[in-house]
């Protein structure tokens, strides 16, 4: 049994999630925020969506972030012909032994990278889900644990939907957090340009900030970390808010909740804080509750989307005056 690591103080975490922020930035230009809420979905212990348009970095930030905190990286390139035995692995038959030996498939890692996961059949989509929700796969009735830490950082593509199937709501309920990273600034594009033409070549390398141990050790300061009633009741408000909204048929569940607290807590750690203000829980409410929104078709014709009904729930629900320290 794997002991449980020692919690780093907050501003030992806050300090190493600061330096890796600060050497993805070297490869990734431009995308600070997302990156910043997909390091607390990872400190926090989820998984990440990005969804947003080709072209904006979400693989390299993807690759990025496992390099910088020290992970196995493996990557599976989404394709309609993907099996679930292609992601989970296979018993293959051993003629020397007469047995059939198990295969670990490439699942088996410390970040794996499902690239364009609308691009695979729902089935191989739902071998993600007993990894994402378990941490374990289940293949020819035997059930193989995966390493510590496990997370799933995937990438959609919401344009396009010639050959795409939409990740269903059970599925999209597992990912922590679903992030845009909307195109660059103009600065920012430019220095994209700037730094590939001064590499004079195409791939960008980041160094290892933290090993294995030590991302553990943060994860469990994250969790070290008490919440006050009156910002857990805040979380659970907006949720039950998203409820009973007009233009929602299903609204965020208890799972969204907890999603919001914990990612908020693992941002309030990422500044230096042992308590979490009600700004940590409104900066991360539409990456962890908009994803888990259901519209009405009314509301779906209409052009609504998700993020501006959590937007305007934040500005109804009220919010506690004070943030004590647990």
């Amino acid at each position: 049994m794997t002991s449980t690591p020692e919690p780093l103080p907050v501003a030992e975490v806050a300090r190493s999630g600061s330096a890796v922020l600060d050497e993805v930035a070297t490869a990734v230009v431009g995308m600070r925020q997302p990156l910043r809420v997909a390091l607390a979905a990872l400190l926090a212990g989820g998984h990440v969506l990005f969804e947003d348009v080709p072209g904006l970095g979400k693989t390299l930030a993807a690759r990025s972030l496992a390099t910088a905190l020290g992970l196995d990286f493996r990557r599976i390139q989404c394709t309609p012909d993907l099996l679930p035995s292609d992601v989970t692995g296979s018993s293959v038959f051993d003629p020397a032994t007469s047995e059939f030996e198990f295969r670990p498939g490439p699942i088996f890692t410390g970040l794996l990278l499902a690239d364009e996961i609308n691009r695979t059949a729902p089935k191989t989509q739902s071998a993600l889900l007993e990894a994402m929700a378990e941490r374990q796969v289940s293949v020819d009735g035997t059930t193989h644990l995966l390493p510590a830490p496990f997370h799933v950082v995937a990438t959609s593509n919401p344009v396009e939907y010639e050959g795409t199937y939409p990740l269903p709501e059970a599925q999209l309920d597992r990912f922590m957090v679903r992030l845009a990273v909307g195109y660059p600034e103009r600065a920012s594009e430019v220095d994209v340009l700037a730094r590939r033409l001064a590499r004079r070549q195409e791939g960008a390398s980041v160094r290892q900030v933290v090993d294995v141990p030590t991302l553990l050790a943060m994860q469990a300061g994250v969790e070290a970390v008490a919440v006050d009633g009156d910002v857990l009741a805040y979380c659970v408000d907006l949720a039950g808010a998203t409820r009973t909204h007009r233009a929602v048929e299903v609204g965020a569940s208890p799972r969204g909740s907890q999603a919001l607290v914990l990612v908020a807590r693992a941002l309030a750690v990422l500044d230096g804080r042992d308590f979490v203000a009600p700004e940590d829980v409104k900066a991360v409410a539409a990456p962890a509750l908009a994803h888990r929104l259901s519209l009405t078709p009314q509301a779906w014709a209409a052009g609504l989307a998700p993020e501006a009904v959590v937007q305007e729930v934040l500005a109804q629900v009220a919010g506690p005056t004070t943030a004590r320290r647990a």
